[in-house]
């Protein structure tokens, strides 16, 4: 694999404490999985990885404003969220985890729909930095990344899913998400995207 660090982002979905904390609303959906496989860690050394080579970091995350005056339930997904009255912006459900908190430099991509390039500035952001290549890792897989990925690939970016940094509901999940994947984009496992960094 090679990778270009002038034109590469890595961009790090939805890892906030509603969605991929233990206490969060969708610990009982996500958390046992993201616990199961490690993905905090190998996420962890894909941050300080890309930082190190000087590549850009994005983290995307979805957040609604007060009221869920912004949420639109035709998802059932996103109905989930009217329900539980979970992913309010300004609160601590939707900051990013600690241990995978953004440092100085990083970009912060907020959208209030499942895939990061609905409903936000995420493909302008990009564009404007030359970027071309995108390395994909978060959560859910099946979710998310597969909904960032395509609308990336429509897009005309070269898309990269970090197989070992993302994960969904279940194994069976994140595994037909990873097999289709391949006709959509490249998958790759951490070590591999970190040694194309050099």
């Amino acid at each position: 694999m090679e990778l270009n660090k002038a034109t590469t982002a890595f961009i790090a979905c939805h890892w906030e404490n509603d969605i991929a904390g233990a206490d969060g609303a969708f610990a009982p959906f996500f958390r046992a999985e993201i616990e199961r496989r490690g993905v905090i860690g190998v996420a962890k050394r894909l941050l300080d990885g890309a930082r190190a080579a000087g590549v850009s970091v994005v983290y995307t995350r979805v957040a609604f404003q007060a009221g869920h005056s912004d949420l639109v339930t035709n998802i059932p997904l996103l109905g989930v969220v009217g329900q539980q009255g979970s992913l309010l912006d300004g609160t601590p459900a939707t900051e990013i985890l600690a241990e995978l908190a953004p440092e100085p430099g990083d970009t912060v991509v907020t959208n209030a729909k499942v895939g990061a390039f609905a409903a936000s500035d995420l493909d302008e952001r990009l564009r404007t930095a030359g970027i071309d290549t995108v390395v994909l890792f978060g959560v859910a897989t099946n979710l998310t990344i597969e909904n960032t990925g395509r609308a990336a690939g429509d897009l005309g970016y070269r898309v990269v899913v970090v197989e070992d940094a993302c994960a969904a509901g279940s194994q069976e999940a994140h595994d037909a998400t990873m097999a289709s994947f391949g006709l959509l984009g490249e998958v790759a496992l951490a070590d591999d995207v970190l040694a194309a960094l050099g």
